[in-house]
């Protein structure tokens, strides 16, 4: 399995706080099958900062230590980063990194967003060659109120990554509500796990999948799982194709 989001560089953001703590989650992850872990530290949400270049740095010696340690686990390069008006400037400055060096771009939304400068932001990153990938949709309350409203940001070419805890119920029952219909209309594409520490909020991807298989099927479970690889292949992120029918008829 491939996690495409996650706070595992050691002391960087509100994630693990020191290298041992990295080096635990790792086991981890790797104990239930994740092979491959892109490192995602918060950038410019108004309390942490971690440009390009120190990302990579953090990334190389935590891949180091793994080494060391035997732990069957590659770390790539990649941040969570706010969509603010200083996007598009950072990206041409350099500052910012994409998904593992693939197009892909992982983005968290502000929480007084508009949809007209989310589909400008989109517009602008789409012509620089870049994917946006919006993480965990589900999370954000206006969402969470009306998950149709994300909808209009797939249409405009946004992808969606939802978190397996939202999935799981561990964020409550509203947001797990909002996931699960995220999931029926079709608007999700990747699932990750966010990840932050060893137990409170850590590795918990093969449950979710075992979820996804449950709940939606086998075939949208191996679409998620494939579209993480396809990611880091830099190939095309599928889109499931659900009915009509779902979209009216989606009780909880």
């Amino acid at each position: 399995m491939i996690d495409i989001h996650s706070h595992l560089l050691p002391g960087v953001d509100d994630g693990s706080a020191e290298m041992e703590e990295s080096l635990a989650m790792a086991r981890s992850a790797a104990r239930q099958g994740i092979r491959k872990v892109i490192a995602t530290p918060h950038h410019n949400n108004g309390r942490y900062v971690n440009p390009a270049a120190e990302v990579r740095r953090a990334v190389a010696e935590l891949g180091d230590r793994l080494r060391q340690e035997g732990i069957p686990l590659d770390v790539l390069p990649g941040q969570e980063i706010r969509l603010t008006g200083r996007l598009l400037e950072d990206w041409d400055a350099g500052q910012l990194l994409t998904l593992a060096d693939t197009p892909y771009i992982l983005l968290e939304m502000m929480p007084d967003f508009e949809i007209s400068h989310l589909a400008e932001a989109i517009h602008e990153l789409k012509v620089r060659g870049l994917i946006p990938v919006i993480a965990h949709p589900e999370r954000h309350p206006e969402l969470a109120r009306r998950p149709e409203w994300f909808g209009e940001l797939v249409e405009l070419g946004a992808l969606g990554q939802v978190t397996s805890h939202s999935l799981l119920g561990r964020f409550g029952h509203m947001i797990r509500r909002a996931a699960f219909r995220m999931c029926r209309e079709g608007t999700i594409h990747l699932v990750a796990t966010d990840a932050h520490d060893l137990l409170r909020r850590g590795f918990d991807l093969k449950e979710a999948y075992e979820l996804i298989r449950k709940e939606f099927g086998l075939s949208y479970a191996e679409l998620l799982e494939g579209n993480a690889e396809a990611l880091l292949r830099s190939e095309t992120v599928q889109a499931a194709i659900q009915t009509r029918r779902w979209r009216k008829a989606w009780f909880f």
